[in-house]
């Protein structure tokens, strides 16, 4: 079998290689069952999904045009998973005035074996940067649940700003979005925050 096609890759000193590749349902469906069964997804509301569940999920991903699914890899071993979607297509969409240039993002950085200082920001990182290096994409929309308390503080140290919170099916999510100008802003103060 070949291997899928890396779409953006880059060393990171103290970390390694973060990679992004798009998700292969064959290849990474058990991976992705195990991480989303796990406590750790119980904001993915998933944990109860078998693993034929979790490959239909993923099948019907891969066959819209309005949704992706990527795996991220540390060192060459499947470490995060990346959804991509069109807000038009998502509940999302009925909550503001969706505007060309708007992409959705779900994230989930699998259990760490080990802690790694600093690893879940340069994966967030890795992935911003993947999805605005798209040049059609003008700003990040995400609906986190308002008691995920761990993607917060992430979230707006990239800077998106936090709008409202808005009901969508199964829980109470904030409404953030990211523009370039908001991220670069933000990279460059996280940047200067961290050699200070």
């Amino acid at each position: 079998m070949n291997a899928r096609p890396v779409l953006q890759a880059r060393m990171i000193p103290g970390i390694g290689e973060l990679a992004i590749t798009p998700l292969d349902i064959e290849r990474h469906v058990a991976t992705a069952h195990a991480w989303l069964r796990s406590d750790h997804a119980h904001f993915w509301g998933m944990q109860s999904f078998s693993a034929g569940q979790i490959h239909d999920y993923f099948t019907e991903l891969a066959a819209s045009p309005d949704f992706d699914a990527f795996i991220g890899l540390h060192d060459d071993r499947p470490t995060f998973l990346i959804e991509r979607y069109a807000p038009t297509a998502e509940a999302i969409g009925d909550h503001y005035d969706v505007q060309p240039g708007d992409v959705g993002m779900h994230v989930l950085v699998a259990p760490a074996d080990k802690r790694i200082p600093g690893f879940t920001w340069a994966v967030f990182v890795q992935i911003m940067d993947f999805l605005f290096s798209d040049e059609r994409v003008e700003r990040v929309v995400v609906e986190p649940d308002v008691s995920n308390d761990a993607i917060h503080p992430i979230n707006r140290r990239a800077g998106f700003v936090y709008h409202r919170q808005i009901e969508l099916p199964g829980k109470t999510a904030w409404f953030a979005t990211c523009t370039r100008v908001d991220y670069d802003a933000a990279l460059r103060d996280a940047i200067a925050k961290d050699s200070a």
